[in-house]
C-alpha cells in the first residue's frame, strides 16, 4: 500500500505544476493584453486630442504646438503627421521684426573692476561671487545664476579632438574635471533622435574654448553664435564665421540661438513667436559685465516649461543687455559647487534645476559654459 501511494504522489505532481504554470501563463497573458489595450487607447486619445489642436478652430494652438514639439529630437516628426510638413514649415519660418543689429556693440558694456566688495554691495553674501535665485511663472519654474566676473566664464570641452567615435561626456562628471565651480550645458551638438553613442559627441557650428578655435563643422539647429571676447564682453550674432570671430578675437564661444537681446533691444521676432513650451537654457550679460545663466525646467508636472517670450522676459528683468538661447530640452541643466553649504553639503556639486523625469543622469554633450573659482572662494 505504502508503495502505491508513493507512486500516486509521484505521478500527480507534474500535473499539478503544470496546472500552475498554466494559470500563470494566462494570467501574464492577460495583464500583457491589458497593457497593450491601455496603451493603444493612451496613443488613440493622445491622436485624437494633438489632431483636434493641430487641425483645430485656433491657430495660435497649433502654432504653440508645432514648436514645442519641432524643438525636441525625439518629437520633431509629430506635427507633419497632422499638419504636413509644408505647414510646419510655414510655421518655423514666420517673422516679424528682425533685430537692428548685426552684432553686439561692446562699448555698452563696462566691466566692473574694482574687486572690493562693500557692506552695501550686491555681493556681500556671495564671496564665491555666484548668486542663485528661483524664478517661478505661470507654466515653468526656473533658476537663474549670476556670476559677478565674466573672466571667470569659459566655455569647457568634451575632449580636445571632437569625433564620432569619442563619446561626449556628462556635465556632473565634466565640472570635476574642470575644477569649476558652476556650469550649464552650451552648444548644439549631433543628434539624430536616437540613443546612439555618437549622440552628444561632436558639436554643431562654430567653437571657440579658451582661445583658440576648436570646431567649424555642422550648421546650428537655430541661427545664433554667442561667445566672450578677450575683453570678457558677452558677443552675440545670427552669424558668425572664424574670419569674423578671430577679428572680434573671440576666446569662448558656440554655436545655439536665436539671439534673444542685443544691445538692449530685444529680438522682437523671437518675441512673438510661437517658441512653444520647453525646457530652456540662456545666457546673457549686464552692462556692468556680470554673467546671467538661466535654466528653466521643463516637461513635468509643475512646470510645463517656457517660450522665448518668458526667457526675455526674465533675462530683461535682470538687467541682460545681450543674451542668446542655448541648447534646450532634455539638454538644460544648472550646476553648483555648493561653497558655503546653501543648498546642502559643503563643497559638493548640486543639480540646481529638475531636469526631464525621464532621465536618470545628464545628458553627454560636447560643449559647456563653466565658471572657474575665485581666489576669494
Amino acid at each position: 500500500m505504502n508503495n502505491t501511494k508513493q507512486e500516486y504522489s509521484v505521478e500527480r505532481t507534474p500535473k499539478k505544476q503544470k496546472k500552475k504554470s498554466g494559470i500563470l501563463g494566462r494570467v501574464m497573458r492577460r495583464i500583457l493584453l491589458v497593457l497593450f489595450t491601455v496603451i493603444i487607447l493612451v496613443i488613440g486619445g493622445l491622436s485624437v486630442i494633438m489632431n483636434q489642436i493641430f487641425n483645430g478652430p485656433s491657430p495660435s494652438a497649433c502654432r504653440v504646438l508645432t514648436m514645442s514639439l519641432s524643438e525636441a529630437s525625439a518629437t520633431k516628426w509629430v506635427p507633419a503627421l497632422f499638419i504636413g510638413q509644408e505647414k510646419v514649415n510655414e510655421i518655423r519660418t514666420e517673422a516679424n521684426i528682425p533685430l537692428p543689429d548685426d552684432v553686439t556693440d561692446t562699448s555698452q558694456v563696462e566691466i566692473n573692476k574694482d574687486n572690493a566688495i562693500t557692506a552695501s554691495d550686491e555681493w556681500k553674501d556671495y564671496p564665491d561671487g555666484i548668486r542663485i535665485e528661483p524664478i517661478s511663472g505661470d507654466t515653468y519654474n526656473a533658476h537663474i545664476m549670476i556670476i559677478r566676473d565674466p573672466s571667470q566664464v569659459y566655455l569647457a570641452t568634451s575632449t580636445d579632438k571632437f569625433a564620432r567615435n569619442i563619446p561626449g561626456t556628462r556635465i556632473n562628471a565634466q565640472i570635476e574635471t574642470e575644477g569649476a565651480i558652476a556650469a550649464i550645458n552650451a552648444g548644439a551638438f549631433f543628434d539624430n533622435g536616437t540613443a546612439g553613442p555618437e549622440v552628444g559627441s561632436t558639436p554643431e557650428g562654430l567653437v571657440f574654448s579658451k582661445g583658440k578655435c576648436v570646431w567649424t563643422a555642422g550648421a546650428a539647429p537655430e541661427e545664433g553664435f554667442v561667445g566672450f571676447d578677450e575683453n570678457n564682453i558677452l558677443v552675440v550674432s545670427k552669424t558668425m564665421t572664424q574670419t569674423q570671430a578671430e577679428q572680434l578675437k573671440i576666446r569662448d564661444g558656440c554655436c545655439f540661438g536665436p539671439v534673444l537681446v542685443m544691445n538692449g533691444h530685444i529680438n522682437e521676432q523671437a518675441y512673438n513667436s510661437d517658441s512653444g513650451y520647453n525646457p530652456r537654457t540662456c545666457i546673457g550679460q549686464r552692462a556692468d559685465g556680470a554673467v546671467i545663466f538661466l535654466c528653466v525646467d521643463g516637461r513635468q508636472f509643475g512646470s510645463v516649461g517656457a517660450t522665448y517670450s518668458d526667457v526675455i522676459d526674465i533675462l530683461v528683468e535682470y538687467g541682460a543687455v545681450n543674451a542668446c538661447n542655448l541648447d534646450g530640452g532634455s539638454s538644460s541643466i544648472m550646476l553648483y559647487r555648493d561653497t558655503y553649504g546653501r543648498y546642502g553639503e559643503a563643497g559638493k556639486v548640486q543639480t540646481i534645476n529638475n531636469y526631464s523625469l525621464l532621465q536618470k543622469e545628464p545628458r553627454k554633450m560636447p560643449t559647456f559654459f563653466m565658471v572657474r573659482p575665485t581666489k576669494e572662494a
